[in-house]
C-alpha cells in the first residue's frame, strides 16, 4: 500500500492489443513516434507504403497506451489522443488497451511522467549496450507495480495535478514575459540613447573599422581537440561561447587565420543564416579561427570604442532598421559584405561614446541580474511539477 492505495501489477489494467495491417504501396500512412519525457505521440513520418521497408504497420486508436521499447528509460510513454487515432506505429511500439473499469488513461500518463518511473523502466530493460539499445519488453512492463486507488480517487488526483500544473505553467509564462519585457526595454533604451544626439555624424561602417576580415568560405577540417573554430552557433547577442565550439588542429588554425588572427576587442559577426547580425567582442586570451558564416570587424580605436561598435551593431538602429531589410536569400539569409561596409554608423566623440557605453552597461547589468533571478525562479518551477507528481502517487496531495 502507498498512501492507502492498493499496489497492483500494471498487467491488471493494461491488455496488449495488435492491429497489424499489411503495407499497401499505394496508401499513405501517418507513422507515429513517441516524445521522450512522456510528452506524447507525434507524427514522425507521412509516407507512401512504397517508402516503408516493413511488411506491416500497427494501427493505434484513441485512448491506447503506447510506449517505445528502445526509449522507455527516457520516458517514451504516451496515451493516444484523438489526433493519433488511426495512425500507425512500428513493431517497436507495443500498444495496449486500458481497462476503463480499473484505470483512467490520464492517471497512467501522469504516473509515467515521473523520472522515478523511467528509472524503473531502465532497471528492467535489457538487450545491449550502449543504454540506448536496451529494450523494455512487454512482460517486464506489465509486471511493474503501480498504486491504484478507485476511479473516483484517480480522477481527483489527476484534477489536482492539472490544477497545480496549470498554476506552474502560468508562473512560467509570467517569467518568460518578464524576460521578454527586459530585453525589449534594453532595445528601447539603446535606441533612445543612440538617437539622443541628432548632431552626431553618420558615417559608413567601413570608415570606423581598421579591417574587415571574412572567413575562408571553405569547410574546416575538425579535430577531436585543439583550437576552437567559431561558427554561427558559437556567437550570441554579445557573447562568444568558445567552450561549445568545434576544434581544429594547429595547422588548420594557421590556414584559417591567414587573413588575420582574431585580436582582443575585435568584433565577431554572423553574416549568414538565421542568426545573421549576432555579434560578440573578442576578449583577452581568446584564441580561435573563423568557421563559415562568421567574420571579424576590427575597430579603429582612434575613432571608435570597441564596446560602442558592438552596442551599436546590436542596436535596433542597425540590426532591425538596416541589417534585416538588407538580408539576401530566403533559405539562408546573408548580408553582402559590400552592403555591410556601407551600413550607416553614428559617430559621436570618443568621450561621448564612453559615456554611452557606461550608461548602457549599467542598464544591461541590471537586466542581466533580473534575468538571472528569473532563471533561478525557472529552475525552482521546473522542480515543482516532479515534486507534485511524486506526492500525488504517494497519496500526499
Amino acid at each position: 500500500m502507498t498512501g492507502g492505495f492498493p499496489i497492483v501489477p500494471l498487467g491488471e489494467v493494461l491488455s496488449p492489443v495488435s492491429r497489424p495491417e499489411s503495407v499497401d504501396p499505394g496508401i499513405t500512412y501517418r507513422i507515429l513516434g513517441a516524445h521522450w519525457y512522456a510528452k506524447g505521440l507525434y507524427i514522425k513520418h507521412i509516407k507512401r507504403g512504397s517508402e516503408i521497408q516493413a511488411d506491416k504497420v500497427y494501427r493505434v486508436e484513441h485512448g491506447d497506451f503506447v510506449y517505445n521499447r528502445l526509449f522507455a528509460w527516457k520516458g517514451s510513454f504516451a496515451i493516444a489522443t484523438e489526433e493519433n487515432h488511426s495512425c500507425y506505429v512500428s513493431n517497436e511500439f507495443p500498444v495496449f488497451t486500458i481497462n476503463r473499469d480499473r484505470a483512467e488513461g490520464k492517471y497512467l500518463w501522469r504516473y509515467f511522467s515521473r523520472a522515478s518511473a523511467w528509472d524503473e523502466a531502465l532497471s528492467l530493460s535489457s538487450g545491449g549496450t550502449p543504454t540506448s539499445r536496451n529494450r523494455l519488453k512487454e512482460e517486464k512492463l506489465l509486471a511493474m507495480k503501480i498504486p491504484l486507488p478507485s476511479l473516483d480517487e484517480q480522477r481527483k488526483i489527476v484534477a489536482r495535478i492539472e490544477e497545480l500544473a496549470s498554476r506552474i505553467e502560468g508562473a512560467r509564462g509570467l517569467r518568460r514575459q518578464a524576460v521578454e519585457e527586459a530585453d525589449a526595454l534594453a532595445r528601447s533604451v539603446t535606441r533612445e540613447v543612440l538617437r539622443s544626439g541628432g548632431e552626431y555624424r553618420e558615417v559608413p561602417l567601413e570608415s570606423v573599422c581598421a579591417d574587415i576580415i571574412d572567413n575562408l568560405h571553405s569547410n574546416p577540417v575538425y579535430a577531436d581537440e585543439g583550437i576552437p573554430c567559431v561558427r554561427s552557433p558559437d556567437v550570441g547577442w554579445g557573447e562568444l561561447w568558445l567552450d561549445k565550439a568545434l576544434r581544429t588542429s594547429e595547422e588548420e588554425y594557421i590556414q584559417r587565420t591567414v587573413r588575420g588572427e582574431p585580436r582582443p576587442d575585435d568584433i565577431v559577426l554572423v553574416r549568414e543564416g538565421g542568426g545573421t547580425g549576432k555579434a560578440a567582442i573578442v576578449k583577452e586570451g581568446q584564441r580561435f579561427s573563423l568557421g563559415q558564416r562568421v567574420m571579424l570587424l576590427r575597430p579603429d580605436k582612434n575613432l571608435v570604442q570597441p564596446k560602442f561598435l558592438l552596442q551599436q551593431f546590436l542596436s535596433p538602429a542597425i540590426r532591425e532598421e538596416q541589417v534585416v531589410p538588407l538580408l539576401k536569400g530566403s533559405a539562408s539569409p546573408h548580408l553582402n559584405i559590400g552592403v555591410l561596409r556601407r551600413l550607416r554608423f553614428l559617430l559621436p566623440s570618443l568621450s561621448e561614446q564612453g559615456r554611452m557605453v557606461l550608461y548602457l552597461d549599467s542598464i544591461r547589468t541590471k537586466i542581466d541580474a533580473l534575468k538571472r533571478l528569473q532563471a533561478e525562479t525557472a529552475a525552482e518551477l521546473d522542480a515543482m511539477l516532479p515534486s507534485v507528481l511524486d506526492k500525488a502517487f504517494k497519496g500526499e496531495l
